[in-house]
């Protein structure tokens, strides 16, 4: 286990956000943080590698509260991928090799330069290397933000909506790169996720709010028709169709 989650409480002024969220994710995991708009999955996320602060509960990296690391020893066990980022006029290539700066003391060097390569290419950016980023659509600007943290080599990979500007190509190609880095990586990967059916395509685990509280936890056993209709207010099926999960609203 890299990563526990222990009794999360957070609040913004005296609005309960979170309420005894527990969970734990182990090396190589793909798990999906899930639920409805305003549920507090993107606070979740932020309070697990120090940006928000729970008021109560603690979040262990590897036995060590995260609350007590330095920002720096953060950066070189965790990357954070927010939902909204800024371009500039930096080069994509630029960008992504940003990804390596917990890491270097002087300048970068072959093997890091060798390493953002090797990002681009996997996640089809070669071809955008020189471009600059306020030249690129949002689809492609959230490819370099991900290929960014990637480039960081987490041990822990912290995504949210990582699929809300990609058409359904690139989204199926982003998150097979992140799902076989996790596996090939053994790097821990939590994703906040709104696509049910994408969730069930490339997670291996869930973690379903309701109400400020964890719903149900668990691997796909716990993705069931009763539990996903409870929790989101919508009637839904869950069907099996060419050996996939999928969710059907009803």
């Amino acid at each position: 286990m890299i990563l526990a989650v222990n009794g999360i409480e957070f609040r913004y002024s005296s609005r309960t956000i979170l309420e005894n969220v527990g969970f734990t994710v182990q090396r190589g995991e793909f798990l999906s943080i899930l639920g409805n708009n305003g549920a507090g999955k993107s606070t979740l996320l932020k309070t697990l590698n120090k940006i928000l602060l729970p008021k109560k509960g603690s979040v262990l990296l590897e036995g060590q509260e995260v609350s007590k690391l330095s920002r720096l020893a953060i950066a070189l066990k965790m990357a954070y991928v927010s939902q909204r980022y800024e371009s500039n006029r930096q080069t994509v290539f630029d960008a992504v090799l940003l990804g390596r700066k917990p890491y270097i003391k002087w300048e970068a060097t072959a093997s890091d330069l060798a390493l953002v390569h090797g990002i681009l290419a996997k996640t089809g950016l070669e071809k955008f290397a020189l471009r600059y980023l306020d030249e690129l659509s949002g689809g492609e600007l959230q490819k370099v933000v991900i290929a960014r943290a990637l480039a960081q080599e987490p041990e822990v990979l912290l995504l949210d909506e990582p699929t809300s500007n990609l058409d359904l190509r690139n989204q199926m190609e982003v998150l097979k790169t992140i799902q076989t880095a996790a596996k090939e990586k053994a790097i821990a990967v939590i994703a906040v996720m709104h696509d049910l059916n994408l969730a069930l395509r490339f997670s291996d685990k869930f973690v379903l709010l309701q109400d400020t509280k964890v719903f149900v936890a668990g691997g796909p056993e716990v993705m069931t028709a009763e539990n996903i209709t409870q929790a989101y207010g919508v009637p839904v099926s869950v069907e099996r169709v060419q050996n996939q999960i999928v969710v059907i609203p009803r």
